[in-house]
């Protein structure tokens, strides 16, 4: 090495050590990107129970459905939905303002689909009059895009129309929990929304929230244990309370979360409104 070269590395030590000025904030800015990096990965790897969700799973609106019948009683009804349910139409029955029981089933896509199914059910006699239910008529379609508000109120008053009935849907099924899907389902599809058809695919298709932030039209669930399959389902109706088909062949009705037995039971919730 030549002696002006290191003449010129000798005289940059110097400048270093005479100029602490420099080193100082240098050392200080590495210290705070540390500390940045750190607190980074903490945020993101362990967000907590309570972390927030930007996104809430949305159910597809439901289409064009068909609607028949007008009993003066509620079990005429339930006997057409089972009629009904072998053609996998998924089927239910609800009281009509006009004080009737009435059904309604399917899910199609156009007008003119639902019109061909309707009058080849009418050909078979199954039914004998029918009305096609436009989705634009639903609560979801007249709901303002980002405020539930409305629609919410609506679930929640849908699920009151059932209190006191002698919920079943399609009362010959075996599958355990079904009468009380059957009502939540009922319930979104009379407001628009395409819920599924059982407990277990209802817990899987909607955002899952604690229970303290439960707001009125979200679904809540139960199984007999922390090791078993959800197995019931109800609509929340505010201040603690559910509405909900209790088994088979009992009337729906308004049940306290508070009540120790679906305290001990309570599974989860979910919503599917953001």
């Amino acid at each position: 090495m030549s002696p002006g070269i290191k003449t010129q590395n000798r005289l940059k030590a110097d400048s270093y050590q005479s100029s602490p000025g420099l080193l100082f904030p240098l050392i200080l800015f590495c210290i705070l990107c540390a500390l940045s990096l750190l607190s980074g990965c903490g945020t993101k790897h362990t967000p907590g129970p309570q972390a927030p969700r930007s996104h809430t799973k949305q159910l597809s609106s439901l289409g064009y459905t068909i609607q028949a019948g007008a009993f003066s009683q509620a079990d005429n009804a339930i006997r057409l939905t089972e009629k009904l349910d072998d053609f996998g139409l998924e089927p239910y029955y609800f009281h009509h303002p006009s004080g009737l029981y009435k059904v309604r089933f399917g899910n199609f896509s156009t007008r003119k689909t639902a019109e061909s199914r309707a009058r080849h059910l009418v050909d078979s006699g199954y039914i004998t009059t029918y009305y096609i239910v436009r989705p634009q008529d639903s609560s979801l379609a007249g709901s303002k895009a980002g405020d539930h508000r409305h629609l919410r109120e609506k679930l929640v008053q849908t699920a009151k129309d059932f209190i006191g009935l002698p919920y079943q849907w399609g009362g010959t099924r075996a599958e355990e929990g079904f009468d009380c899907s059957g009502l939540t389902m009922a319930v979104y599809r009379l407001n628009g929304l395409d819920l599924p058809r059982t407990s277990r695919d209802q817990f899987g298709a909607g955002t899952a929230i604690n229970r303290n932030t439960l707001t009125k039209g979200d679904l809540v669930f139960f199984a007999p244990s922390a090791s078993q399959k959800v197995s019931h389902v109800g609509v929340y109706a505010g201040n603690g309370r559910v509405i909900h088909a209790p088994s088979r062949g009992k009337t729906v009705r308004i049940s306290s979360l508070k009540s120790p037995y679906y305290q001990n039971s309570f599974a989860g919730a979910r919503t599917y409104l953001q």
